[in-house]
């Protein structure tokens, strides 16, 4: 019997919640069907994820040998991690900073990361932001004032503020901003801004690009909202079990939950029927 051959295929994957259970361990159902995927049927398999390039890596070494390119930061870098390089990179414009600096002044309580390609720079640093860079080990400086952090390569910045307060401080922001960037609710005590052009659904098609990968066969699986435009963007969107319903509406399959192994699932679904 001959084996499949997915040389032209590109599957994407999202960490917390797909590739990994809800103990941020990924199940051994998943490194095998990757395995598979890649080292028997010649697929090309990555991450693409809202960490920095520090942060995916334990992840991306997790996986079995993988070489393909990962997404980093919602989209706003893809990282080789074969050469150590980052091959592209689309930051936050100048016009975010401006907004930052208004409602840093604005908001006494708010606390500021901004994710470079390899640090992080923690503005006005109180608890929310140290303790997102202890959870996940995160090299990272403290910094009194935006002027301490330096010009360049702005990935992505968090917004830290208690929940009581997000609703008030995002309408500032939404308000005092250009249409120059976006932003992605992450959890109930921060929401991010990017490049407006940043997101994993245009990286993913940048990476497929890069890999000579024709869009009909560019799989993704993701559990959550930041996963969406990905999932829009691409032929073969899934979801796993636990995804909210707006999620599942837009993916050709639903996978088993997280803590089962959805990427399994869903690496099997597509030598099943394609």
């Amino acid at each position: 019997m001959n084996t499949k051959d997915y040389s032209d295929w590109l599957v994407v994957s999202d960490i917390d919640g797909t590739l990994n259970n809800r103990f941020r361990h990924t199940p051994e159902v998943n490194t095998k069907a990757i395995e598979r995927f890649v080292h028997t049927l010649g697929g090309s398999f990555t991450l693409a994820s809202a960490r920095n390039v520090q942060s995916l890596r334990p992840h991306y070494m997790n996986l079995p040998d993988v070489r393909t390119p990962a997404i980093v930061m919602n989209g706003a870098g893809i990282y080789d991690f074969s050469a150590e390089k980052m091959l592209w990179f689309n930051p936050v414009p100048s016009s975010g900073r401006e907004v930052i600096e208004r409602t840093l002044k604005k908001f006494s309580s708010l606390e500021v990361g901004i994710f470079t390609d390899d640090m992080v720079y923690l503005v006005r640093p109180r608890v929310l932001s140290p303790v997102m860079m202890a959870l996940d080990s995160l090299r990272h400086r403290r910094c009194r004032t935006l002027d301490e952090v330096p010009e360049g390569k702005w990935g992505k910045v968090i917004f830290f503020c208690l929940p009581h307060l997000k609703k008030k401080i995002r309408d500032f922001v939404f308000s005092a901003s250009e249409d120059d960037v976006a932003f992605i609710d992450t959890t109930s005590m921060s929401f991010d801004m990017v490049s407006a052009t940043t997101n994993k659904g245009n990286a993913v098609h940048v990476l497929a690009e890069m890999l000579g990968i024709p869009d009909g066969n560019i799989g993704a699986i993701g559990d959550y909202y930041n996963d969406l435009d990905m999932l829009k963007s691409v032929s073969h969107p899934a979801c796993c079990k636990q995804a909210p319903e707006e999620i599942h509406r837009v993916c050709e399959f639903h996978a088993c939950h997280c803590d089962d192994g959805a990427v399994a699932d869903f690496l099997r679904y597509i030598e099943e029927s394609y």
